[in-house]
């Protein structure tokens, strides 16, 4: 079984900083972490390694600084890493990023389709969620959002290796949705949590080598990828505006009156009557 697990380094999100000429953020000096949501992405295709044998590939793209993430997922158990890296990719939007990394995947794994393609829900510093479901589209496999569980096999009439049921948390509550692979999934934080790279681990990614894919390695038309590939552009991007402090009520020692002060404050503004 291939399973591919793709994580992104994002910029602590305690530090991020817009510099307000370019609007673009300024990651000089803010120190990159892996997307927290992809963690447990990992950590799910990690225990279908443990349970199945499963092969794990992790993939990132990112510049050559993003290989730092993919040797943190070598150290706590995947098998090989690709950082999908070139300056055409630079200003990608959502659309040409799920474009790219279908191509990247397909390349990492021999010019097939994995059974299993694992995302986390959405990465901090976007929060688009759009990537995941972007992939599945370019593979042209099925897709499930959300998910807490996965368990292999379950589907009626299919070949346990063939067949998945997993557990979603959607607004109305849990579902159990089964169905065949290959699949594509993105994985909640209430899915597993994230195990620690043994030092062995660490010894060995440090030894590993990261395979480099640029846009010809994975036969990218040129097109598609990039600021070319992107039909959304960002426009304008700012820290939102530092509330003031409001007004405070004390109403410990006697409640009427704290909820009169509140009351009499909403009629003032024109709130109530």
């Amino acid at each position: 079984m291939r399973v591919v697990v793709c994580v992104k380094q994002v910029p602590d999100t305690t530090n991020v900083r817009i510099n307000p000429k370019t609007n673009t953020l300024m990651r000089e000096g803010v120190e990159s972490i892996v997307n927290p949501f992809d963690e447990y992405a990992l950590e799910e295709a990690l225990r279908l390694k443990d349970r199945a044998g499963a092969h794990v590939t992790v993939i990132s793209m990112g510049p050559p600084q993003a290989t730092a993430v993919l040797r943190e997922a070598l150290a706590r158990g995947a098998d090989d890493a690709f950082l999908v890296s070139s300056r055409a990719f630079g200003g990608a939007d959502t659309l040409a990023t799920s474009y790219t990394l279908a191509m990247a995947i397909k390349k990492a794994c021999g010019g097939k389709t994995p059974d299993l393609v694992l995302f986390g829900k959405q990465a901090i510093d976007g929060d688009t969620a759009q990537v995941g479901p972007g992939v599945s589209e370019f593979l042209g496999v099925p897709l499930v959002t959300y998910v807490k569980e996965i368990t292999m096999g379950g589907g009626a009439g299919t070949p346990a290796h063939l067949s998945f049921a997993v557990t979603t948390v959607m607004d109305d509550g849990e579902h159990v949705i089964e169905g065949r692979l290959p699949a594509v999934m993105t994985v909640l934080k209430e899915a597993a949590t994230p195990r620690f790279a043994p030092l062995a681990g660490a010894m060995r990614a440090a030894k590993t080598e990261i395979t480099i894919l640029d846009e010809k390695a994975i036969g990218a038309d040129p097109i598609r990828i990039g600021l070319k590939g992107s039909p959304t552009k960002v426009v304008t991007i700012f820290p939102p505006p530092v509330k003031g402090g409001g007004e405070k009520v004390d109403a410990r020692g006697d409640a009427a009156a704290g909820a009169k002060a509140i009351a009499d404050f909403l009629a003032k503004k024109g709130l109530v009557k």
